[in-house]
């Protein structure tokens, strides 16, 4: 199989890309199945040497609701200041949609393969876990908010102290067709260098 294959129709859908809002994504979501083809397609990104330097957890069903408590007893005890709504807000994260893959940055410090190199080929996966999902008609949003950075969320999580969180996927069916948003002006971001 060559390493090129061009196509319209896949530049059409990398041209148009959106991420639904995360109030707007509803049942259903992909089946088991489905979506375990997602995130084998997820898994095709650069990884230098092989590393595999993430994983995947994956809440759906009552783990969702399940994960929320966890989330609203955390966010209990470490906001100084919580109130009933920051708890039930916190309770209902994981059920703004029906399925949510945690993609989990996890390096390995070879001495030869940059961290950050690693840590990028986590980002590539939650792209393409997007984009594997647009293809197949799924809604996605990639968020993080606060409990991608909370200790005590990584221990809930059983993240290693070299492992974080890069990113928390929505996955289920658009409730509404998502709005386009200002794109980047590219005549300010791109430079030729010419020596």
């Amino acid at each position: 199989m060559l390493a090129t294959r061009p196509s319209a129709e896949a530049r059409q859908l990398l041209a148009l890309r959106r991420s639904a809002g995360k109030h707007f994504i509803g049942e259903p979501g992909p089946s088991p199945e489905a979506l375990d083809e997602l995130l084998e397609i997820a898994a095709r990104v650069p990884d230098h040497r092989r590393m595999t330097p993430w994983r995947f957890i994956v809440f759906e069903g009552k783990s969702r609701e399940d994960f929320g408590q966890e989330l609203a007893r955390i966010r209990g005890e470490t906001l100084a200041d919580a109130e009933s709504r920051d708890l039930l807000e916190a309770a209902g994260l994981f059920l703004r949609a029906p399925v949510v893959v945690a993609v989990i940055s996890a390096p390995t410090d070879d001495g030869r393969t940059p961290v950050w190199e690693q840590e990028l080929s986590a980002g590539a996966v939650c792209y393409n876990l997007l984009l594997a999902a647009n293809a197949s008609g799924w809604a996605g949003a990639w968020l993080s908010e606060w409990p991608a950075f909370d200790k005590q969320v990584a221990g809930s999580l059983g993240l290693s102290e070299t492992e974080r969180v890069a990113g928390f996927i929505y996955l289920g069916t658009s409730k509404i067709s998502p709005p386009e948003r200002g794109r980047a002006d590219m005549s300010k971001l791109v430079t030729r260098w010419t020596g």
